[in-house]
């Protein structure tokens, strides 16, 4: 096996790691939460912390990265970090504890991802638009484990999770040691690029990326109780995430023949469309076929959109600053974006329907759609602008 070969399969098993440990965490952490007994702005308030605790830490973990050229220690060391302090979990039950164990674990937990990513980027080379390949490992990852905790959940208790996120960060943490070394860049190219990453073509991406996530914080955070509260099983919630999972998988393994074939931007124009109908079907639809049905649409919502953004930050962010790109990249999306999200569907979660905050989600997804293809249009009818 080559080094580069090598590299790959490190990387596929991080992938695979992290969103097994995701597929735990994302479905069902909130409704562990919910078991018991926290209120939804409990519930939004651990969501949306934690998500507050991954901006700020995120980016200060890539720009230490990037300056001091020291990513894959600190990637190291944050892996093990966290999974010991998720063991807090098993300690306590009270929302207070709990609140302080999301904010300890997150600063560790926080540059995990934009690290990956970074790495995948590097690693790629000139195969970048295979990233997508090697992402679907994640995925696959998160498909498994939530058709295996559904039928879990049923035959012991959702308790479980809070165990098996821990046993796997252990493991993800250890695998973390095959990580490969990257090559070291001078510092001059560190300074060139911050002062080349922040300019108004990244700034108006990242804020339409924001909205989209910010689109994405009522089906993050209550979509799992939305369809535990309209009668649906365990088995059922983790159907529907799996059914989520699996068009994401066909997304991303086909993402060789989507780059080649559409621009980044035109990619990213589609899957806020698709998002905005996919909300509003939410919004209207509680049958279980027409929930299965939206959930294909994930594939756009998240697979497309998400391969988009990573690729087109690879490319406005300049030599130098890889890592604080995709840092940035994801503490405005996954972490701001999210945040207010989760603050926003927690708050109107006591004062309406479940299924009305979908409504309000597809506004995000619409404003953010409209403002990138305007900007795009702009742009491309005047290139100096």
């Amino acid at each position: 096996m080559t080094q580069s070969q090598s590299n790959r399969w490190a990387l596929d098993a991080q992938y695979f790691l992290y969103f097994g440990v995701m597929g735990v965490f994302l479905p069902y952490f909130n409704l562990y939460c919910y078991d018991l007994g926290f209120s939804g702005w409990q519930i939004g308030t651990l969501s949306a912390v934690r998500s507050i605790v991954l901006v700020v830490f995120s980016i200060a973990w890539g720009l230490v990265a990037d300056r001091f050229q020291k990513r894959r220690q600190i990637y190291i060391l944050c892996n093990f970090i966290s999974a010991a302090l998720w063991g807090l979990f098993l300690l306590t039950t009270s929302f207070a504890w709990m609140l302080a164990a999301i904010v300890a674990y997150g600063i560790f937990y926080s540059p995990l991802i934009s690290f990956l990513e970074a790495f995948a980027m590097e690693v790629l080379g000139k195969e970048k638009r295979r990233y997508g390949r090697m992402r679907a490992w994640g995925s696959l990852a998160f498909i498994v484990v939530v058709l295996l905790l559904g039928r879990f959940i049923e035959v012991y208790s959702i308790k479980i999770i809070i165990s098996l996120v821990l046993a796997l960060s252990w493991v993800q943490a250890l695998v973390a040691l095959s990580f490969p070394k990257v090559a070291i860049s001078p510092p001059r190219l560190f300074d060139e690029g911050m002062r080349r990453l922040f300019n108004r073509r990244v700034a108006l991406f990242l804020s339409c990326a924001f909205l989209m996530l910010v689109s994405h914080g009522a089906y993050y955070a209550f979509f799992s109780i939305h369809l535990a509260r309209l009668g649906y099983d365990g088995f059922f919630i983790g159907l529907c995430w799996a059914v989520g999972v699996a068009a994401e998988i066909v997304a991303m393994y086909s993402s060789p023949r989507i780059f080649k074939r559409f621009s980044y931007e035109s990619v990213l124009t589609v899957s806020f469309a698709v998002a905005a109908l996919r909300w509003t079907g939410l919004w209207l639809i509680d049958s279980a076929p027409g929930i299965l049905l939206l959930q294909l649409t994930h594939a756009m919502t998240y697979g497309t959109f998400h391969m988009a953004s990573i690729l087109y930050m690879d490319v406005l962010a300049p030599p130098g600053a890889k890592t604080i790109g995709q840092a940035v990249n994801n503490a405005v999306t996954y972490g701001l974006g999210l945040m207010v999200g989760f603050f926003l569907s927690g708050a109107l979660y006591e004062i309406m329907p479940v299924s009305r905050l979908f409504a309000v989600s597809a506004l995000f997804a619409v404003a953010g759609g409209l403002i990138f293809r305007g900007f795009v249009s702009a742009r491309r009818a005047n290139p100096q602008a």
